[in-house]
């Protein structure tokens, strides 16, 4: 623990003891993967009972600065974050080399990609996505959800809807649908995407999101709205991603004009 602070005496409250340890943690004197003192050094630190530090720790863990292993302690929940660069990750050039973007992004950071391919299927469009996609009321989508993992955890889930009359009969309605993915054969079948738009929200996730990301309790999760369009106007696609908010850095390099 960081030197220069009080001990807290019997009658505080096990916010105060949060609040410190919180601030050791923001502060970086208690650094990403660094253990916890054991509760009985706590408790003489702080002068609390053992109630009073397990709230603390559990306030922590909570908002999700500390993991809990049990057997071994309390850590600091290490964040490797993924620089997710916006101004990059659609280039045309990592297409041309047989990569999609998330593929790219990890490897050039030196992680280990991986994809689950959940579900590949035609389904009728929801009124949003026939509105983000321009259709007509009870038309079909070609829908993709897949499971990302970066060097075997998984980083986020997306689900990608296409005009199903674009799409069929494609690759793209395969699993796997080859180098460069479900853009490259966008291109391939003569949709020559001009550009992107990106909405990204914040919110706490739902349980199945928590599962499937494996995230611990009190990580919020980034709901990242994106639709490609064609040189003729036309979106092409929609991709909802649901992020794990403590494993990405979300940059953007914008002009000044």
């Amino acid at each position: 623990m960081p030197h220069g602070i009080d001990p807290i005496s019997d009658r505080a409250a096990y916010r105060q003891i949060a609040d410190r340890l919180r601030g050791a943690v923001l502060r970086g004197d208690l650094e990403s993967g660094a253990q916890l003192p054991s509760e009985r050094t706590l408790m003489e630190e702080y002068k609390a009972a053992r109630g009073t530090v397990r709230q603390a720790i559990s306030l922590l863990r909570s908002e999700g600065l500390v993991t809990v292993e049990h057997g071994r302690g309390v850590f600091v929940r290490q964040q490797p974050p993924i620089r997710r660069l916006a101004h990059d990750r659609f280039a045309r050039r990592h297409r041309k080399a047989g990569k999609a973007a998330f593929l790219a992004e990890a490897e050039a950071e030196g992680r280990r990609p991986e994809v689950e391919v959940l579900h590949v299927g035609a389904e009728k469009a929801t009124a949003e996505v026939v509105d983000r996609l321009r259709l007509s009321a009870g038309e079909s989508v070609l829908v993709r959800s897949r499971r990302y993992l970066s060097d075997g955890e998984p980083v986020e889930l997306a689900t990608s809807y296409l005009p199903f009359d674009l799409v069929d009969g494609t690759p793209i309605c395969d699993p796997n649908p080859g180098p460069g993915g479900i853009y490259a054969r966008l291109e391939e079948l003569g949709h020559q995407l001009a550009h992107f738009t990106e909405e990204v929200t914040a919110r706490m996730p739902l349980p199945d999101e928590v599962r499937a990301l494996r995230l611990n309790p009190g990580v919020p999760v980034f709901r990242l709205a994106r639709t490609a369009y064609d040189t003729d106007g036309r979106p092409v696609e929609i991709c909802d991603t649901v992020m794990a908010a403590d494993r990405y850095i979300l940059s953007y390099d914008l002009p000044a004009r």
